[in-house]
């Protein structure tokens, strides 16, 4: 009897028109989006595309106040402060570590949302031209990615098409054949992405694609070609060093073109004119996708917390020195957490430390005024280089130490930040809420004076050590410094001019990877990290849930990373 009944319902069901073929609960996703019709037209592809220049603001800019600094810590550039003493660097770098763990993930993240848009471009309704130029970004954003995993691990596991079900059998390419196609990738956007007059604010042009593909040149040892590269961006008639004050507050004394760089508003090409901007990441206040908001330091890049000292701490015989927080040079609410080392705050300016203007104080903060009445220093200029007896400052200090001025905005936060901004007090209406700490600025993550470097670094391989010369006293001259002979350029004072122009606004840990100068830099310029520094750090290691999750192959571990 049951039999019968089943039979007779699906011959009426059957019979209302209901297929009886397999697929028959299979749902067609006519009006509303799924993972079938997602890619279709030039709207969805730029949505992906915004969700790629948003992996990468993350993983670089404002993930947190940590994981981005990963790529200044245990550099030459500087100390990690509040761990006290050296870290155990075995572990960080080592396979359980949080330098593999904290960063492997989200750079492949971006690699899987660029393969995912090439490989949905071939089924989509996209004209030509837009095929095209959604494969050049997508491209771009692949190759930046696998250059950065190519830089920190060597050869990695070579994904280019998306991964739709489980994969358990990655094995790794050779970083000779990460590199390569790196390359490709980068020949091609660089061919089809439009010109750097065309995009608009923080979208890729051509001549980041360029920039970028100069310095995996160099990476692969390919220098004429990484002349070639950056020779397109330099003679480009849109680029050109900013040599004269410009933009929002180029009024403002003391001051210089390089500050004037750093400024709020001042990095983009259409809106301030700087012609030195090449790939600006957007950090919009209290915009709906921008990441900042004007009351707060969450969603922002948080720089001004970590490099900013916590001048709240200094003190003489127990008196503070100094109102806090307060968007004067004392640099809004520092915290302390990486404090340059003595090789980048001392060492590199000796020769020119009164004269580059890259050195000067409101460039280079060594030198600040006592704001707290109570103290007897009120109104004094406080010297980082000298500090009052009884101050007690050692290295490494969280409360008292030079830092770069780009980490903020001096005198320029945003007016939600401000306690009383209609103060009369001079010092009171700069007054900051405890919500303060983000560096209220779009960040460079390719301008023309890397390309000019990067150049030079190409001409030294060549070997021409004239011609680089030529590039590094393009950019020393508009810094005021004195000219490098050619008998003086070596990878090492490229190096150096790198820590001057860049500093903290650089990714020093992937420079120094990428030329396999870890190692050698940290122990020679940086004893705080140099004394448990390792030549096998000069690549960190394979994280080691990736190899436990491969079960279909084996994920080679880097060499002296044994469990």
């Amino acid at each position: 009897m049951k039999t019968l009944y089943r039979v007779s319902l699906i011959i009426m069901l059957c019979s209302f028109g209901v297929s009886c073929k397999n697929n028959f609960l299979d749902e067609e996703s006519l009006s509303f989006l799924s993972t079938d019709n997602a890619f279709q037209t030039a709207e969805d592809f730029h949505a992906s595309i915004n969700n790629l220049h948003a992996l990468v603001r993350s993983e670089f800019y404002t993930s947190t106040d940590w994981q981005p600094m990963h790529y200044l810590y245990r550099t030459d550039l500087g100390v990690e402060v509040p761990v006290g003493s050296n870290p155990n660097l075995s572990a960080e770098f080592g396979p359980d570590g949080t330098l593999p763990n904290n960063h492997w993930s989200q750079i492949y993240k971006i690699v899987a949302e660029a393969n995912t848009v090439l490989s949905r471009i071939p089924a989509s309704q996209l004209s030509e031209s837009d095929r095209v130029y959604f494969e050049a970004q997508a491209r771009f954003f692949r190759a930046f990615g696998y250059r950065t995993l190519a830089y920190l691990f060597g050869g990695v596991p070579l994904v280019l098409e998306e991964i739709v079900t489980e994969k358990t059998d990655f094995v790794r390419a050779t970083k000779k054949e990460v590199l390569t196609q790196v390359i490709e990738d980068l020949q091609f956007a660089s061919t089809n992405l439009p010109g750097i007059t065309v995009v608009k604010d923080g979208e890729i042009s051509n001549l980041a694609a360029y920039h970028l593909l100069a310095e995996v040149y160099l990476a692969d040892g390919q220098f004429q070609n990484a002349v070639n590269a950056a020779t397109v961006v330099i003679d480009d008639p849109a680029t050109d060093l900013m040599r004269n004050r410009f933009g929002s507050r180029s009024t403002v004394t003391p001051g210089d073109v390089y500050w004037d760089l750093f400024q709020s508003k001042n990095q983009n090409r259409k809106t301030a004119n700087n012609t030195e901007a090449i790939w600006v990441i957007q950090l919009e206040t209290d915009v709906q996708g921008g990441s900042a908001v004007s009351t707060a330091m969450a969603g922002n890049y948080q720089l001004e917390r970590v490099h900013v000292p916590l001048y709240r701490d200094m003190r003489v015989n127990g008196v503070a020195l100094f109102q806090w927080p307060i968007g004067d040079y004392t640099g809004g609410r520092g915290v302390g957490f990486l404090q340059p080392s003595l090789y980048f705050a001392d060492t590199v300016w000796q020769s020119d430390f009164n004269n580059d203007i890259r050195n000067a104080n409101h460039n280079f903060v060594r030198e600040v005024v006592a704001t707290n009445p109570g103290s007897p220093f009120f109104g004094q200029v406080i010297s980082t280089s000298n500090p009052p007896p009884g101050a007690g400052i050692t290295f490494p200090s969280r409360v008292f130490y030079p830092y770069q001025s780009k980490a903020t905005t001096p005198f320029n936060h945003p007016a939600g930040l401000y306690v009383d901004p209609g103060s009369s007090d001079p010092i009171k209406k700069y007054e900051l809420k405890a919500t303060a700490g983000g560096t209220y600025a779009d960040q460079y993550m390719f301008r023309l004076a890397e390309t000019y470097l990067l150049r030079a670094e190409a001409y030294f391989g060549l070997p021409n050590a004239g011609a680089a010369a030529l590039d590094i006293n393009a950019v020393r001259s508009r810094a005021n410094a004195s000219p490098v002979d050619a008998g003086d350029v070596t990878i090492d004072y490229i190096l150096d001019e790198r820590l001057r122009e860049l500093g903290v606004e650089e990714k020093r840990m992937l420079t120094l990877m990428r030329l396999g100068k870890l190692y050698d830099r940290v122990k020679r310029c940086n004893p705080f990290y140099g004394v448990n520094m390792q030549p096998h750090f000069n690549l960190w290691a394979i994280p080691q849930g990736e190899i436990e999750r491969n079960r279909g192959a084996v994920l080679e571990q880097n060499p002296n990373y044994n469990q």
